[in-house]
């Protein structure tokens, strides 16, 4: 008998609140104890917000369900504490193949250079995720995890000057009432708090459906963890197959299946069996450690921002599972919204600093609807002209470089750059290289105190001045101080990386934003402009 995966169950444990028949104020209540719902929870609590995570489940995600994890990711979950382990436990990789029928059609590097501390890509069971950020809520004083509390009803008062969010709950010891400041909804696609808010929730289903199969198997089908994708492969004739490896030897396996598919029949063990037996040969020994069968889409909130709820990951945008972009971009909402909301509870932004949460997220939605949506129509033309096309780009692409780009099997996920961002400050200078306004910044081996470093792990969570050389101080709005870290004596750029990732020359100071990202960027430090620039980060200009 193969391995297979034992779901925990977490403790429901009645809070005192509950039991004194309070009605107690929270700054923050988050809905969904998923890989969303909790980093958003430990990232807040990085910035010394507490809060309280309500559930109506008590155990991990059934099923492998989001297995790939991008580089910005796991940079995000670096900076929780997470990073490194997620890294160590799951499957890293770079490659990935895509076959037309027999024959090799294509292959791309997701990270074809050198020196980043996070690996392009690593596949793990998002159940193997929910446990270490269940230990690391349960391990940290300012996350509440509450599992078996189902959110039954929310209301919101507003205009009276102390706007607040009533929740009404449901827990195995009857119906409670709390509040909070603010509610923040990562209850997935089909959130219930959307509903509650009447968020609109618009866009488009595909009319196709596709076979998940997490297969233990006893050997591996392939000796280096690759990401393989067929096109009309002999196994599966007319549809696409995809294949990637987790861990304890357990394969992903998405077989398309046509719109005309019922779903309950294809589930069967005796319907899949056959389909992995034909993939993988008659002699490979494998299980079945999990079956699902889904119709996806592509579809977005109206706004990520109603009163005080502001949504998160599915339940703020849904998109294809093709090119992993589904709970990579949710940690990356985490990472916008977490420091504005830190700030505005704080008293240190104003509310407008809200609102660039959906400004910014939204737009980055839009990029991922706008490749998933690509992507579903290259693997699934909708007509005879547009599969000719499809086979035609795929037989060229064995040979002819340029057709190579127009192959999609799914973008893989990458960072969405806020170019027209408000809060950021425009060039005045030239640069060269990627880190313009609006960019997550590039990571890059660094020596601090003769010990082997990254740069990503010395700019911190809150506003910092990249400052290459001397010359630069501190420049601070109100409360808020953007500290200055500078290459030669806080850090050393002694393979030089740094430099040229940040097309840096002595004297230039860079802007870094709470999350990462680059806020402005000038060839000589001027507290005048770098003042000027932080007062904008902060929605304030």
């Amino acid at each position: 008998m193969l391995q297979t995966y034992t779901y925990p169950e977490f403790a429901y444990v009645q809070s005192p609140e509950q039991a004194a028949g309070e009605v107690k104020r929270h700054p923050v209540i988050i809905i969904g104890a998923g890989p969303i719902g909790m980093t958003q929870a430990l990232d807040l609590a990085a910035r010394g917000v507490a809060s309280v995570i309500l559930d109506d489940n008590n155990t991990v995600s059934i099923g492998s369900r989001a297995v790939c994890y991008a580089k910005r990711p796991l940079e995000i979950w670096d900076r929780l504490g997470l990073g490194e382990g997620y890294a160590a436990r799951g499957i890293q990789w770079k490659v990935g193949k895509v076959f037309f029928r027999n024959d090799l059609a294509y292959q791309f590097d997701l990270l074809p250079e050198e020196h980043h501390k996070m690996p392009a890509m690593i596949n793990l069971q998002q159940y193997y995720l929910e446990e270490e950020l269940v230990k690391a809520c349960d391990a940290n004083p300012l996350v509440d995890l509450r599992w078996k509390h189902k959110l039954l009803s929310l209301e919101q008062t507003s205009g009276t000057g102390d706007d607040v969010a009533t929740l009404t709950v449901e827990t195995p010891d009857g119906v409670f009432r709390l509040q909070a400041d603010w509610v923040i909804a990562a209850d997935g696609a089909n959130s219930d708090t959307r509903r509650m808010v009447g968020a609109d929730f618009t866009g488009h289903f595909f009319q196709d459906r596709f076979l998940i199969a997490d297969v233990v198997m006893k050997n591996d089908f392939l000796k280096v963890p690759e990401r393989w994708f067929w096109f009309d492969p002999p196994f599966h004739r007319n549809q696409s197959v995809l294949l990637h490896k987790q861990c304890d030897s357990v394969w992903r396996i998405d077989f398309q299946l046509g719109w005309d598919a019922d779903p309950n029949e294809e589930k069967k063990p005796e319907n899949v069996i056959p389909r992995i037996q034909a993939m993988l040969g008659p002699d490979a020994e494998f299980e079945l450690e999990w079956v699902s069968v889904y119709q996806f889409a592509c579809r977005r909130a109206d706004n990520f921002r109603h009163g005080r709820v502001l949504f998160t990951g599915d339940a703020a945008h849904q998109v294809s599972p093709f090119g992993a972009r589904g709970a990579n971009t949710g940690v990356q909402d985490c990472d916008n919204l977490s420091w504005k909301l830190a700030l505005v509870l704080k008293g240190d932004a104003p509310l407008a600093l809200l609102d660039t949460y959906h400004e910014e997220r939204a737009f980055a939605a839009d990029d991922n609807l706008l490749n998933s949506t690509r992507s579903t129509d290259f693997i699934t033309p909708k007509s005879r002209a547009s599969l000719r096309l499809r086979n035609a780009v795929l037989e060229l692409a064995r040979t002819e470089p340029f057709a190579r780009p127009l192959v999609n099997s799914g973008r893989l996920s990458t960072p969405t750059l806020y170019a027209h961002s408000s809060l950021n400050t425009a060039d005045t200078s030239a640069f060269d290289g990627k880190m313009s306004p609006g960019t997550n910044c590039a990571d890059a081996p660094v020596t601090v105190n003769g010990q082997a470093a990254w740069l990503l792990n010395q700019l911190g969570d809150g506003f910092v001045l990249l400052c290459f050389g001397p010359g630069a101080r501190p420049v601070s709005v109100g409360n808020v101080t953007a500290r200055v870290l500078e290459v030669g004596k806080d850090l050393q750029d002694a393979q030089g990386v740094l430099a040229q990732r940040y097309d840096a020359q002595p004297g230039t100071v860079y802007l870094i934003r709470p999350d990462q990202h680059v806020a402005g960027r000038w060839r000589a430090f001027d507290a005048e402009q770098t003042t000027a620039a932080l007062s904008r980060a902060l929605a304030l200009a």
